[in-house]
């Protein structure tokens, strides 16, 4: 597929702690594809294309919907509901120990790497331990440290029967301008659990809508540009809010944004993540009837 070529941002951010482990649930691996050109004659095609993905994706045996659990950890190691062992948090990461742990695999990024010969084992940074059809996940937040559970039996994944979404249109798919932002720009975040942090912004993408121009608020992640933001259809035609991402500017700022490919946040499969909620200049009151409503429950 053609790419919308890449600017100077990208190296320009090199170094600048932008690209990091996200803190939050910003972004969880769904198994998308690429970005699409949206102005070929196949439009509507890419897009049903894109929209299987999200759907094989999210509702595969341990997508975002097979989350059960997402255990905070203290310092102290304690017995956590429906997970083996005893877990604690620790400067070297999570720690958990017991037999219940022996013989189990470790994954690094999904694929093995050891197995447990004794009874304790550190969990870092993307990794996972392979509990028969389950998973043990690291996760940090902002330095705290926390155990997640995955299951294939999740109700929250049984209950499942795909994603709702307003038909394509190419009236959505839609030219800005990039503003980077100031070296020492900050955006505060609210999480759906009420956590608050900063975080910096890549900068700001000038868009022209329905209703009047409007200012959206981006970060930089793996890569892209990343919003989250709500409309006119938040809350009543849609989720509560939505993720999209973006392609980085081509060398005169101009930013392609198709709404089309507007997506849930992880936070709408399951209740256990800490999606971030939309900064406040990303609450848009314009209807924007375009991307991914909400789930469709199975029967």
């Amino acid at each position: 597929m053609p790419r919308w070529p890449r600017s100077p941002l990208s190296s320009a951010t090199a170094g600048s702690g932008l690209t990091r482990t996200t803190s939050t649930d910003r972004r969880i691996s769904m198994a998308l594809p690429d970005t699409f050109d949206s102005s070929t004659d196949s439009f509507a095609a890419d897009w049903a294309t894109w929209h299987e993905a999200r759907e094989r994706g999210t509702g595969s045996p341990l997508g975002v919907a097979s989350l059960v659990a997402t255990h905070w950890l203290a310092g102290a190691p304690s017995e956590l509901e429906g997970v083996p062992g005893r877990w604690h948090a620790a400067p070297e990461g999570i720690v958990g120990s017991g037999h219940e742990l022996t013989g189990l695999t470790l994954l690094q990024g999904g694929r093995p790497i050891d197995v447990i010969e004794e009874d304790t084992v550190t969990l870092t940074a993307g990794q996972d331990i392979e509990w028969g059809e389950k998973r043990l996940r690291y996760f940090e937040r902002d330095g705290a440290l926390a155990l997640r559970l995955l299951d294939p039996e999740a109700p929250s994944r049984v209950a499942l029967g795909g994603i709702d979404a307003f038909e394509p249109s190419e009236s959505f798919v839609i030219s800005g301008r990039f503003r980077p932002a100031a070296p020492d720009a900050s955006v505060e975040f609210t999480t759906i659990d009420g956590h608050r942090s900063e975080d910096a912004p890549a900068g700001f993408v000038d868009l022209d809508l329905a209703d009047g121009p409007v200012s959206l608020t981006v970060t930089l992640e793996r890569g892209r540009l990343h919003a989250v933001f709500s409309d006119g259809t938040s809350g009543e035609e849609s989720y509560r809010f939505r993720f999209l991402d973006l392609a980085l500017p081509v060398a005169d700022g101009t930013v392609i944004a198709d709404f089309n490919r507007a997506y849930l946040p992880p936070c709408a499969f399951s209740d256990f993540y800490v999606c971030p909620l939309p900064p406040a200049g990303n609450r848009f009151a314009t209807p924007i009837r375009a991307g991914e409503k909400n789930l469709i429950r199975a029967a």
